[in-house]
């Protein structure tokens, strides 16, 4: 880091932040069960970001350039890297802005197994929790990855920030496969931020069940509207709309036209949505010190959230990006319940997305349930279409609740009266 900032003054440049970091990580790749490969990496790696400043007709003008630096580059290849990033900058000026307010502290050490033991040994028990739940006789797991990392953080600007902290995360994914009476598979993900075993090993048979399930499924589906029940992962993609529609990055350029005090979810029937930002470290890469805040209560909107220059170009506080939310709805209606009643529950799509500009969400279906008249039929085929800005006036959430690394909140959300295009379409 002081050799970094040795070498921006030789370059003559005066404003900066540098991102820094060392990571150790364990890799297990899996063939089944067979363990085909394990890898220990040890990275070090700074962002270097360089900001220049210009004046035309009278107005200041800034812009920024990012240049990556590894500790073995010579002192004139990082020279020459700081350099050319300085030159381009100049291509992409923007109205002027102040950098991140200075802050200094001690370093925050993360705790728990996951920061604290091997990451070796914490690859090793995730690995054990997700093959524990291959014991299904018509499906099984087909291959595997798992990823402990642990890392160490750092970041120092020209301004005078100085801080640092240390975090861990597990992540990984899989493939489940069931052969008969159709050859399928399916591709699950994780992420956690602790040894969430059992978490995983329930992901994981939840997975077979589902691949089983898709090897039967049928093409039934018939065209029209249905209240549509979606879960996991899916419920994560659907309310994080709410979390992109008040990102600076979308308010700044006038495609949200959200303000602090707005009611965005409008006149319901059904449950207000209640959302909390979630901090996953105690400073952005921007070296911005970043808390849980309240982004809805019952519907309102209670900040805008976002980098050091949009924020400060809206004239809201600059809080950093966040990657994890929570919906703090404690629901109404058990997921047991909601799959007595008549309704699609669409559990896995070929992509399924969710648009920020249009509030339009859906995918192709590859795995459905038919819920009507007390049977649950597995289908296959057609696509949801709905548009949340109208779904939002009446949903229900369950009492059973989902986290991942990126969300903590309901497990499902019934959404009524949505758009399905089935296999007759």
């Amino acid at each position: 880091m002081e050799r970094i900032k040795r070498l921006l003054k030789e370059a003559g440049i005066s404003d900066y932040i540098i991102y820094g970091y060392t990571e150790r990580t364990a890799e297990l790749f899996f063939v089944k069960r067979q363990l085909d490969t394990r890898r220990l990496k040890d990275v070090e790696k700074f962002n270097v970001t360089v900001f220049r400043t210009a004046e035309k007709d009278g107005t200041k003008l800034r812009a920024f350039t990012g240049a990556m630096v590894l500790a073995a580059d010579s002192d004139a290849e990082i020279v020459k890297a700081l350099k050319d990033a300085y030159f381009a900058a100049q291509f992409a000026m923007n109205p002027y802005y102040e950098l991140p307010d200075p802050v200094t502290a001690p370093t925050v050490e993360a705790h728990g197994r996951l920061a604290e033991q091997a990451p070796e040994q914490s690859a090793g028990e995730m690995a054990d929790a997700l093959f524990k739940a291959d014991c299904d006789k018509d499906a099984f797991l087909n291959s595997a990855e798992v990823f402990a990392i642990q890392k160490r953080v750092h970041v120092v600007s020209s301004r005078g920030t100085d801080v640092s902290w240390t975090e861990a995360e597990i992540k990984g994914e899989y493939v489940v496969q069931a052969k008969e009476p159709e050859d399928v598979e399916l591709y699950r993900d994780f992420c956690f931020t602790e040894l969430e075993t059992e978490a995983l090993t329930t992901q994981a048979k939840e997975a077979l069940m589902f691949v089983r399930d898709r090897a039967h499924a049928q093409r039934i589906l018939k065209s029209g509207n249905y209240d549509l029940l979606l879960t996991g992962e899916n419920v994560m993609m659907t309310l994080w709309f709410y979390g992109d529609r008040a990102e600076a990055s979308m308010i700044y350029p006038g495609y949200s036209a959200w303000k602090v005090g707005d009611d965005v979810q409008g006149e319901t029937v059904g449950e207000r949505i209640n959302i909390t930002l979630r901090a996953l470290a105690p400073y952005s890469k921007e070296g911005i010190p970043m808390r849980d805040r309240k982004l809805l209560e019952n519907g309102v909107l209670k900040c805008v959230h976002g980098s050091n220059r949009l924020c400060r170009y809206l004239g809201a506080e600059p809080t950093g990006d966040y990657r994890k939310f929570s919906c703090d709805n404690p629901g109404t209606m058990t997921f047991q319940d909601m799959q007595k009643r008549p309704c699609l529950w669409a559990v896995t799509f070929s992509g399924f997305e969710m648009d920020p500009f249009s509030g339009h969400f859906g995918g192709e279906i590859r795995l459905a349930y038919l819920i009507e008249d007390g049977r649950m039929t597995p289908v296959t085929g057609g696509s949801v279409n709905g548009i949340l800005l109208d779904a939002q006036k009446d949903l229900t959430f369950s009492t059973d609740r989902y986290t991942e690394i990126g969300y903590d909140g309901p497990y499902a959300i019934l959404l009524k009266n949505v758009a399905v295009a089935g296999t007759d379409a």
